[in-house]
């Protein structure tokens, strides 16, 4: 059984939804387990706790919600207004990790081989090192968030982008472009934004990645909370992105503040 909800309207259908094809790689299907929550331009939340949404419309971005308990556990020390500076830190950190490992799965390029263990010959697959791996953390939160990258993802390059938000007018800014001209194909890139809100830096995020090449299929978005109008604003201009999360939440305040989100996530990860 699956729901939607659009406006005050909840509809349920008989059909259950199923995730889009898989790559098959080295002769195995691997399962996915995270549900699935798509955005429309309606927009209309549908969720399964089943295997397998259906192939995403050119209209829609998958947002996934794994449902590791260790997730639900970080979400909680993050959200809580009593966890010190250093606690939130190391919390956001490990969030990260078990996001960017569910995002990586199935997406990474490997190559197969042989190789001597002690004890005999045997069959091996690695991460193949000649594909571009890259993480892009929006400072400064995304710097916290993107912490344990490398412990995840072997021979990636990090590319730090500064946006900044007006308190007022909420719109973006960028202070700080270390991306490349021009990524190598074939590249994959985590785009890391702990509070997608508003969804005005995002977005900007989006368009640089755009410009030097990158396509929705070559970038996964990585955050610690969500909230409609950044995925509403997503789903307009990038369908079919994908977007891995810890929680969403239902509302953006007039400040731009998601509610209950978990704060200012770099003024908590960095005590300034």
């Amino acid at each position: 059984m699956a729901c939607s909800i659009s406006g005050n309207a909840f509809r349920c259908y008989s059909e259950t939804l199923r995730f889009a094809p898989r790559q098959q790689q080295c002769g195995r299907v691997m399962p996915n387990h995270s549900p699935l929550f798509s955005f429309n331009s309606s927009p209309i939340i549908s969720q399964t706790l089943g295997v397998s949404p259906p192939p995403v419309s050119r209209r829609r971005v998958p947002v996934f919600v794994p449902p590791h308990p260790l997730i639900k556990h970080w979400i909680s020390v993050l959200r809580n207004d009593q966890t010190p500076c250093p606690i939130f830190k190391s919390a956001i950190a490990e969030l990260g990790r078990l996001l960017m490992y569910e995002a990586s799965r199935e997406w990474l390029p490997t190559v197969v081989g042989e190789i001597m263990s002690p004890m005999g010959a045997a069959s091996v697959e690695f991460i193949d090192p000649r594909e571009p791996i890259a993480v892009v953390p929006i400072l400064r939160a995304g710097l916290a968030l993107a912490e344990h990258a490398s412990t995840v993802l072997p021979a990636n390059k990090i590319y730090h982008l500064g946006i900044s938000r007006d308190e007022e007018t909420l719109l973006p800014s960028v202070y700080l472009n270390k991306l490349p001209d021009e990524f190598p194909d074939n590249s994959r890139v985590f785009l890391v934004d702990p509070m997608l809100a508003t969804g005005g830096t995002i977005i900007a995020a989006m368009d640089l990645l755009k410009e030097r090449g990158l396509s929705v299929q070559q970038i996964k978005v990585i955050c610690a909370v969500a909230a409609p109008p950044a995925l509403s604003k997503l789903n307009e201009k990038y369908p079919g992105l994908h977007v891995y999360t810890g929680i969403i939440d239902p509302e953006v305040n007039e400040k731009g503040f998601i509610i209950p989100g978990l704060g200012d996530a770099g003024d908590r990860s960095f005590g300034t």
